[in-house]
């Protein structure tokens, strides 16, 4: 297994900002931002008045077939009343107003400020202290491999068990930087269809055979040639550091079939193309480059794919299922603290003066506008579309038809597990309360929801109709897995673990992009000792780590007593079984090592961020 690389520290090539190395000023950053954490409120007013249909009247959720209709239709309009569409917050879709929406979003935030806050805030400052009073442990940070040095015995309340095992050894492995586009941050890569894509730029055939035994245009031909494409940042509002616009192609070796990186184009000042052939500081740069646009679209494009798809449908559902109704009541289980997220991403992240504009290389507006755009126009708002299985198979990542399967696919292995064993709980729960397509056909609620979703609501493709067991089964395990697979996989207690750790993923970078290859100083671009602090703080305040072992896990998605003894025999029994199977399951991931050849799961770092006994059921912040 790869050591860390001590690489070159004289930079002749490239001009470079001064370096910051004073610690008695590195906190200040990071208590700005714990400080904007603190701070988050409902920005919308609240009101102390009841509202009728908050709490179920009979001792079981019902359809629409139930003995009081009346006083179910009457529940049903007062909603329609009071939750109302109001202006989006921190962009993308419609978010709650009116005295129903004031009150919902209230509870939330209040909610997370009573009980998630407090640990989180003291962890962190906990940490923060710390990691200012172990400075000069850290040597100025004067080479990159001084960077692995944050990470040992630091950050213990935040990060208990410290990075992903491999994250500070191995990073430099080209193997490392490939198959974490296959782990924690999946939704860029995609395979290039040789009858139907063209290539984005193109290397010199000697250097692609000599990597890889085949030209490029053969890798392309055989559907070997996989494709990230992060071109769009290069219009984005610049802070005062500094980013790339890279796109980059990876490849299935022919020999090894293992997932590698072929080369990364900058898109930004000399516009160079790196490959591995490049001396190794010039190469890991180049893919410390990537990671900087890389972390940019997990974040944003994740906010974009997961709470606000849910977000939207979920407002359509309460303005036109009964409390009653146990497909509510299910939603209203998946969607735990979901208005919570907004004011949060608003105030912490996307306001002038806000964490976004102090880490990372764009604005906080232009984030914000960044996943707007994700959200509304580059299909990650998209609902059906985006269903696990699909999303992957469109991009070429599974069932592909024109070139060989991915020998790993860690994301897909891991994740696959556990949508299917939350497929078979919603197709037990939905068969137990309808038993034909019919029975669904004919349930007004549902297709109300559906009509709604489609018209005032404006979700993007959302099912047109709810017409058959299949689709509400469909609909259902898509909710539950963007909440829980889907997020869980870019965020939470992952995003401090793997996804953000130095020095191979900083938030930005502190020197204007090389103009030439060779005499590469890496460090120079890494973050000064302050930035390193913010960057660690943010991170870490999204980190969950006091819900381990706790009723807030995957592995309890279903386990709501109060929930569960208004439903049906049988899906408190489906409840049953998906615990235990989300305990089987976390007893393997959590029970990983490396193998005799280094890897897991074709891997040199060990991925666990899917752990149902780790992992929150819920979105979490």
């Amino acid at each position: 297994m790869c050591l860390v690389l001590t690489l070159t520290l004289g930079c002749d090539g490239a001009a470079v900002l001064p370096r910051q190395s004073i610690a008695s000023t590195a906190g200040t950053g990071a208590q700005s931002i714990v400080s904007l954490w603190k701070s988050v409120s409902n920005p919308l007013p609240s009101s102390s008045g009841t509202v009728p249909d908050l709490t179920v009247t009979g001792n079981y959720y019902t359809t629409p077939k139930s003995p009081n209709p009346l006083l179910r239709s009457t529940g049903i309009l007062a909603k329609r009343l009071t939750f109302l569409y109001g202006t989006p917050l921190a962009g993308g879709p419609y978010f709650p107003t009116g005295v129903l929406g004031f009150e919902k979003v209230a509870a939330d935030v209040a909610y997370i400020e009573a009980t998630e806050f407090p640990p989180v805030l003291a962890g962190t400052l906990l940490d923060d202290t710390q990691a200012t009073a172990d400075y000069s442990k850290y040597n100025d940070l004067e080479t990159v491999a001084d960077y692995t040095k944050l990470y040992s015995n630091e950050c213990r309340n935040q990060l208990p068990s410290g990075p992903a095992p491999g994250a500070e050894t191995n990073y430099t492995e080209d193997l490392f930087f490939s198959m974490e586009r296959l782990s924690n941050s999946p939704y860029q890569v995609r395979r290039l269809n040789p009858t139907s894509d063209t290539l984005a730029f193109t290397i010199a055939d000697n250097i692609a055979q000599n990597l890889t035994g085949r030209t490029l245009n053969q890798l392309f031909q055989a559907g070997r040639l996989f494709y990230a494409d992060y071109r769009d940042q290069g219009e984005l509002t610049r802070t005062d550091r500094y980013a790339a616009a890279c796109d980059a192609y990876f490849y299935i070796d022919p020999s090894s079939a293992k997932f590698l990186p072929l080369a990364i184009r900058s898109n930004y000042g000399a516009n160079l193309i790196y490959t591995p052939a490049d001396d190794a500081a010039d190469w890991i740069l180049a893919k410390i480059v990537f990671n900087v646009n890389d972390f940019w679209f997990a974040q944003w494009n994740h906010l974009a794919a997961t709470h606000e798809v849910v977000q939207i449908a979920y407002m359509a559902a309460i303005r036109t299922l009964s409390e009653e109704h146990p497909v509510q009541a299910m939603l209203n289980r998946l969607m735990f603290e979901v208005f919570a997220v907004q004011p949060l991403a608003q105030t912490v992240l996307f306001d002038p003066g806000a964490a976004v504009d102090l880490t990372f290389a764009y604005t906080g507006q232009a984030a914000q506008d960044y996943s707007t755009d994700y959200y509304q126009n580059k299909g990650s708002g998209r609902f059906v579309d985006n269903y696990f299985q699909t999303d992957l198979q469109r991009r070429g990542l599974i069932n592909c038809t024109y070139g060989p399967a991915l020998s790993h696919f860690p994301f897909y292995e891991d994740g696959t597990v556990i949508w299917n064993a939350i497929n078979t709980f919603m197709t037990s729960f939905v068969q137990s309360y309808y038993s034909s397509d019919s029975a669904v056909d004919a349930d007004s609620e549902l297709q109300a929801w559906a009509k709604e979703a489609n018209g005032p609501a404006e979700a993007i493709d959302f099912p047109t109709s709810i017409s058959s067991r299949s689709t509400l089964i469909a609909t259902l395990t898509h909710f539950a897995h963007l909440v829980s697979i889907s997020h869980h996989t870019v965020n939470t207690n992952e995003l401090l673990s793997l996804s953000s750790t130095l020095p191979f993923h900083p938030t930005a970078l502190y020197a204007p992009l090389p103009t030439i290859k060779g005499n590469t100083s890496v460090v120079d671009f890494l973050p000064p000792f302050d930035k390193v602090l913010e960057q660690l703080t943010l991170t870490a305040l999204f980190a969950r780590p006091q819900f381990v072992g706790t009723n807030r896990t995957l592995m309890h998605m279903f386990d709501d007593q109060a929930m569960l003894g208004k439903m049906n025999a049988q899906t408190r029994s489906a409840a049953s079984a998906f615990m235990s199977s989300m305990q089987a399951f976390s007893s393997q991931v959590s029970g990983r090592t490396f193998g005799s050849d280094g890897l897991s799961q074709g891997m040199p770092f060990i991925w666990q961020a899917l752990d149902p006994n780790v992992a929150p059921f819920s979105l979490t912040t």
